[in-house]
């Protein structure tokens, strides 16, 4: 594929997803059912005997294909969307990096700080690729393929409309990698920060009996929030995301 060949039709493009976790199995099945037909997939956990079973289930029924290795994803693919952990973020850049990414399509959307993705970056342009970053701004679930994100790089632009076209709801922001992520990441810092405050006030305060009055100081303080569904909404996104945010916080650290 070369760099022009980005303006086919989205149905025509072979897209591979690097990592089949929720935002995998979600992107998938969304262009599947938005009309691209040849989807391919690849998650180490494919090869766990433990987790396979039901992942190849979710895959044949969107369509997609599950491969074995980085390597046959990325040869088979036109536009490699990398959705893994965090910690796991470089590695698969490298991973793909590792055969021939010619005139391909290379969009990290993983949650990783500005220098993991600049190594990304480097990697797959020594490799013949074309990387593009992505900073997904909220959680995928309720919005699917249509989940807003900055995109950035010097071929984000390009990118664009082809990405557009397959359903997805991207915003250039910079030619520069890591402005996207610098963006999620200072964004970050104020939703987990809230997140945890409340979190360990309101444990505390159930603790020591005196939830309610709290929680009626904070509604004379705060008039405009309200604290009950608002404590409800932070401590359902820590249960459900927590091992995942954790690992992005371990990684951001590790890239100061």
């Amino acid at each position: 594929m070369t760099t022009q060949a980005v303006t086919v039709a989205p149905t025509a493009l072979r897209v591979g997803l690097l990592g089949y976790g929720e935002v995998g199995k979600r992107f998938g099945a969304d262009l599947h059912e938005g009309g691209v037909d040849r989807i391919s997939t690849f998650d180490l956990l494919l090869l766990d005997p433990n987790a396979q079973a039901s992942m190849h289930d979710h895959a044949r029924q969107h369509g997609i294909a599950p491969v074995d290795s980085t390597t046959a994803l990325v040869e088979r693919s036109d536009l490699v969307v990398s959705a893994v952990t965090a910690a796991e973020a470089l590695n698969a850049a490298r991973a793909a990096a590792a055969t021939t990414m010619s005139g391909k399509w290379f969009l990290d959307i993983n949650s990783t700080s500005p220098a993991t993705k600049s190594e990304c970056a480097r990697a797959v342009t020594a490799a013949g690729g074309h990387f593009v970053e992505a900073a997904v701004m909220t959680s995928v679930p309720p919005h699917g393929i249509r989940v807003p994100m900055l995109i950035g790089g010097p071929h984000a632009d390009e990118l664009r409309g082809t990405l557009t076209a397959l359903g997805f709801n991207a915003t250039p922001i910079s030619d520069e990698i890591g402005v996207a992520s610098a963006v999620k990441m200072c964004r970050s810092v104020i939703i987990k920060g809230m997140e945890a405050i409340v979190i360990e006030s309101f444990t505390a305060a159930r603790a020591f009996g005196v939830e309610a009055q709290v929680l009626a100081s904070l509604r004379e303080t705060f008039p405009q929030i309200n604290w009950e569904r608002q404590g409800d909404y932070f401590f359902s996104r820590v249960i459900q995301h927590g091992k995942r945010r954790a690992e992005e916080m371990r990684a951001r650290r590790s890239n100061r």
